[in-house]
This record gives structure tokens, C-alpha cells and sequence, in this order.
């Protein structure tokens, strides 16, 4: 009876698993089905874009305005989907489009629409806001719209022929500012030592390690570049709105008063200091710009067409051939290694200027640099290697975008000429080294370490043991010789002596129109002007082509960016329904950014050329 019961049982079991494996055969196959319709309906449907006549052109970035986007575009699109990473826009596609469009006679406007922008740093924003000035100089109008506008949306906005607010919004409009997060009370509170070696009262990127609030040195320094770069702000605001520097510092000096007088009216403040032209609803903005340039009878809204579909519709621009100037993008932090984009990787970014100094059709290299360094060692591999391509007779010449400090100031200083915005931050010459150790942490738990070593330095870099008083010797030696070689290569390339740098250097932050001033930088301009001069030292006739090193993209990669680019609204939504959201309290989202920047270093001697030195 019992075999039997048992019998039973098992054929019962391998029904319901045969009928398991049925139903999941069905499911896989119908997933397959489903994937492959998909892929069907992406890439062989004709979906091509196609510009309205007379429509307009919306410039809409999101997200942070980059030289360089960061990641591979597999990484990309899945960090977007799953809102790991801010969205950035690049700067050079919003260029690209605007240049396009002012001599497209199907575009018939521009409109600014900017509620997504989270801005970017000075120079970025400058070369932006005069493309929309080109654009304008071509008898086309610009229409500003945005609910409410931050300091950096309203400086794009303040070229416009008309600018819109809505009546709940407002024109926020602050000065600059450089704040940080001080720890030592902290650190001291939970028995961390961050023992701290640098060269150069000015060099306060370790300083919250140290004190609990800024050195008088370092408030000095960022106090006076920040006011160049403040200056040149309101200089661009009143030229476009027809107003003086002096109305701009009265509007932030007297808000509180006119909220007052305003019966806490932020929009009508804005009309009455003539920094909007219109306080309107989204309606009534809608409706001024169907009276523009026409209606979608589809969309039942203005003709228009975004700046990435207007990109699809132009193709890719095809590089020229022959003679040419290479550019390579140094982009973020300074890392040893290989490194995707948006960071600089000490090996990676030399091998573009390697082979574009081993590329015959190559005849002068512009560097683009935007990174407040990182690495010395990677500093100093990407530095020879702009070396070597001058040592074989091609030009190198560095160009400056918002920030070019310690070891983006390192990779530059080789060049044969320096290019620099005004509103470039860059110097910072100097070095430092951190070491943390947890044994007082350890000790309040009541956790110790011990043990042994066969000479007096075995187990010195453990960081559950204090540094012992030769170690911190040896590190701060380390560190004097490598502020000392930082000295030697900014002295040969500059044509300077070292007690010349030393005094210029410390650490110090200079706006790029100082830097200029004391010898740091050769000229004022931007990239085209780089390129410019780097053909010119090569001799290179007019119709030089520019050509920038490829990423190496793996078939992959292209394949999970494509779909995902692809996959519409819904996909975006799905994923971000199923995702949690990322942290976004400032203190912490403050205190994590800070942490992942050091985390990240990984120099081999410990040794580091980095500038905390942005704005908002």
C-alpha cells in the first residue's frame, strides 16, 4: 500500500513538473517573440523625422550643460533610466544645432525652454549664450520661456527678444558663492585622524578635513576670482537686457524690499526691473508662439522641433579629410589608468594624444581641458605625452574651459600656447596627500590592533594603526618633492623661474583674466580661437579639417544604448516606477559627492593636484 501511495506521488509530481516546464517554455518563447517584434518595430519601421516649415527650433538642456557626456552610451541610457546618474546635456550638439539652424530656412524661431536646466560652469554657459546670439543676429526672434528661472537659466534666457514668466515664477538671481561642509568636529567626535600633507597656504582642497570653517587664505583667493566671474555675469545680463551692472546689484541687494513693496509678488519685481518682458500663463505663452511660427494642427500647440530630433534629422557630421587639427576632450577628474568619458584617465587620454601625434594627416593638437585635476602621476603621464608630440614638430596648444586647476593646470602647462576664457578658473599649483586612520574609532568600541612586523615599517600603511612619526615624514618629503616638480614644469613651460611660480602658486585659484595677467596663460579665448592658433602654428591652409579621437564602443554597448534610446516614453517610466530614487537631501548629497571624488583617487603614490573650486 505504502509503494503505491509512494507511486502515486511521484507521477502526481512529474505532471504538475511537466506541466511547469510547458508553461515556462511558453512564457520564454512568447518573451523571445515579444523581444524580436520589439527590435522589428525599432529598427525597421520608418519613423524618420522631418522639419515643419517654419517651425521652431525649442533648445530645452537638461540637467548639467558638459564638454564631455560621462560614461560609455550603454551607461548612459541605463543610468538615466534608472535615475543613478544627473542627466547632462553636451554642449557641443546645442552648438551644432544653433549654427545649423540660423541658416536652415525651414527653422523659422528659437525657443528657450529651460525649466530642465541645471546649469554649467561660466564659460560653458558664455559660449552657449553666444551661439543664441548668432542665431539672433540672423533676423530670426528668441522666445525665453520657463515657469521660474535660476541665476544660470536666466543667463541664457537675458539674449532673448522676448522673455516669458509665468505668475507663480520668478527671476532668482543670487551672485555667485563657494561653499563646502567642514568635518573636524565630526571627525574629531568619531576618533578619525585625516592625517593631511599639502604644500601651499592656498590649497584648501583638504581644508574640511582640518577646520571647522575657511581659512582667511583661501576665503581671499576664491572672494577675488569669483568677482571677476560675477562681473563678467552682470556685464553679459545688462548688455542684453539693456541695463546697467549697477540695476542687477540693486535688484539682489534690494529683494527683501521689494517683496515688501510687491505684496510678494517675485514675477511682477522681475517685469519691474525689466529683467522679463511678459508675466503670462503657459497658455498665453503657447498661444504668442502659434502666432509666431503656426500651429501643429496635431499636437494642437506651436510647430517645433527639439534640438536631438533636429540633430537626427541633419545626420552626423562627417569629419574631413587631409590635413587636420586633432582635438582631444580632458573632461572631469584626473584618474591613473583607462577611463570612459567624463573622467580623464591618465593612460586613455594619453593614447588620443598619442595617436594623434602618430597620425600623419594630424598637424597641430588642441587639448581641451575642463577638470580641476585629480592624479599627479596621471597629470604627469598626460603632460609628457603632449611633450613628446611637440618634441616631434606637431603644436600642441591647451585650450581652458570653466576649469583648468592643479592637475588640469599640470596637463596644460607643456603646451605651446595656453588658451583661457576670462571666466576660466584655473592655477591652484600645488599638492597634497591624505592618509586616514580609525584606531581611535576602533578604541571606543573597545576593538585594538596589535601584532608584529619584521622591520619598522612592515604594517605602517594599515589604517587601523596610528601613522608613526617617520611615515608621516616620508609622505610629507613626498609631498615637498612633488609640489617641487610641479614648480619645474610649470617654470620650464612657461619660461619662468621656480621662485617666479612659487609666488604665484601655493595652491592659489586665479580667474583666467588674472592668470593671463601674471604669465599663467597666454591668450583670452575659447576653443575655436585655439583651433585657430594651433593651425596657424602648423602652417595648415584655410579648409583644415577637425578631427577628434573616437571612443571605442563595443558592439554591446551600441546595441543596449540604441534600444533604450529607442524604447519611448514608456520604457523610461516603467524602469522609474520599479527604481528608488536616488538621495537628494544637499548635505548628504554634498558629503557623498566629496567622498566618491576622493574615493576615487587612486594615484600610486598618494599624491594628488585637485581643485574643490566650483561655483553657484
Amino acid at each position: 500500500m505504502q509503494e503505491k501511495k509512494r507511486g502515486l506521488v511521484v507521477r502526481v509530481i512529474r505532471s504538475l513538473w511537466g506541466v511547469l516546464n510547458w508553461t515556462r517554455r511558453i512564457v520564454v518563447n512568447l518573451a523571445v517573440f515579444l523581444f524580436v517584434l520589439f527590435l522589428f518595430a525599432v529598427f525597421l519601421l520608418d519613423s524618420s523625422p522631418k522639419v515643419e516649415p517654419g517651425a521652431a527650433l525649442v533648445l530645452a538642456p537638461r540637467g548639467r550643460l558638459v564638454e564631455q557626456l560621462t560614461g560609455l552610451p550603454g551607461e548612459r541610457a541605463l543610468n538615466e533610466l534608472t535615475n543613478r546618474a544627473d542627466p547632462e546635456t553636451l554642449l557641443q550638439d546645442q552648438l551644432r544645432a544653433l549654427r545649423e539652424a540660423a541658416r536652415d530656412d525651414r527653422i523659422g524661431a528659437l525657443v528657450l525652454r529651460l525649466e530642465g536646466f541645471a546649469g554649467g560652469g561660466l564659460t560653458k554657459l558664455q559660449a552657449l549664450r553666444a551661439a543664441i546670439e548668432e542665431f539672433k543676429e540672423s533676423g530670426k526672434k528668441v522666445i525665453a520661456t520657463a515657469d521660474d528661472y535660476s541665476q544660470s537659466q536666466y543667463y541664457l534666457a537675458s539674449v532673448a527678444d522676448e522673455i516669458w514668466v509665468h505668475p507663480f515664477g520668478s527671476v532668482r538671481i543670487t551672485g555667485f558663492s563657494s561653499y563646502r561642509i567642514y568635518y573636524k568636529e565630526a571627525i574629531d567626535k568619531l576618533g578619525v585622524d585625516f592625517n593631511v600633507f599639502r604644500v601651499g597656504e592656498y590649497k584648501s582642497a583638504v581644508e574640511p578635513y582640518l577646520r571647522n570653517d575657511m581659512s582667511d587664505e583661501s576665503r581671499q583667493a576664491r572672494l577675488e576670482w569669483m568677482n571677476d566671474l560675477w562681473s563678467a555675469y552682470k556685464r553679459d545680463v545688462a548688455a542684453g537686457r539693456d541695463i546697467t551692472a549697477e540695476e542687477i546689484d540693486s535688484y539682489v541687494a534690494n529683494f527683501p524690499a521689494l517683496m515688501v513693496e510687491y505684496e510678494g509678488d517675485p514675477a511682477t519685481i522681475a517685469q519691474a526691473a525689466k529683467l522679463v518682458d511678459q508675466v503670462a500663463s503657459r497658455e498665453e505663452i503657447r498661444d504668442r508662439l502659434i502666432e509666431l511660427v503656426g500651429q501643429d494642427d496635431e499636437e494642437k500647440s506651436y510647430k517645433r522641433i527639439g534640438v536631438d530630433t533636429y540633430l537626427e534629422v541633419l545626420g552626423p557630421e562627417i569629419a574631413g579629410r587631409g590635413e587636420a587639427v586633432g582635438v582631444v576632450i580632458a573632461s572631469g577628474a584626473i584618474e591613473d589608468g583607462s577611463r570612459s568619458p567624463g573622467t580623464i584617465g591618465g593612460d586613455s587620454t594619453a593614447r588620443q594624444i598619442r595617436e594623434l601625434r602618430r597620425d600623419d594627416d594630424i598637424k597641430a593638437i588642441v587639448l581641451r581641458v575642463d577638470s580641476g585635476g585629480g592624479s599627479a602621476f596621471a597629470s604627469e603621464v598626460i603632460r609628457r605625452e603632449v611633450e613628446l608630440a611637440r618634441e616631434e614638430g606637431k603644436p600642441v596648444v591647451a585650450s581652458m574651459g570653466s576649469v583648468a586647476a592643479s592637475g588640469g593646470y599640470w596637463i596644460s602647462v607643456s603646451a605651446d600656447e595656453i588658451w583661457a576664457q576670462p571666466t576660466t578658473i584655473t592655477g591652484s599649483i600645488g599638492i597634497f596627500s591624505l592618509f586616514p586612520t580609525y584606531q581611535r574609532t576602533q578604541a571606543k568600541l573597545g576593538v585594538y590592533t596589535d601584532g608584529v612586523g619584521t622591520t619598522s615599517s612592515a604594517g605602517s600603511m594599515r589604517l587601523d594603526r596610528a601613522i608613526s612619526p617617520e611615515l608621516a615624514q616620508v609622505i610629507q618629503l613626498g609631498t615637498d618633492r612633488g609640489y617641487r616638480e610641479f614648480l619645474a614644469r610649470v617654470s620650464a613651460g612657461r619660461g619662468m623661474t621656480v621662485e617666479e611660480v612659487d609666488a604665484i602658486a601655493r595652491g592659489r585659484v586665479w580667474s583666467g583674466e588674472d592668470a593671463h595677467g601674471i604669465g599663467l596663460v597666454d591668450h583670452l579665448g575659447g576653443i575655436d580661437q585655439a583651433i585657430v592658433a594651433a593651425a596657424k602654428l602648423a602652417n595648415l591652409a584655410e579648409g583644415y579639417a577637425i578631427r577628434y579621437p573616437e571612443v571605442e564602443i563595443d558592439f554591446k554597448d551600441q546595441l543596449i544604448a540604441d534600444l533604450l534610446a529607442r524604447g519611448g516614453p514608456w520604457l523610461e517610466q516603467s524602469v522609474a516606477s520599479v527604481m528608488p530614487r536616488r538621495l537628494s537631501h544637499p548635505m548628504l548629497t554634498t558629503m557623498v559627492e566629496e567622498m566618491r571624488v576622493l574615493e576615487q583617487f587612486n594615484d600610486p603614490r598618494g599624491l594628488y593636484a585637485y581643485c574643490f573650486c566650483s561655483v553657484e
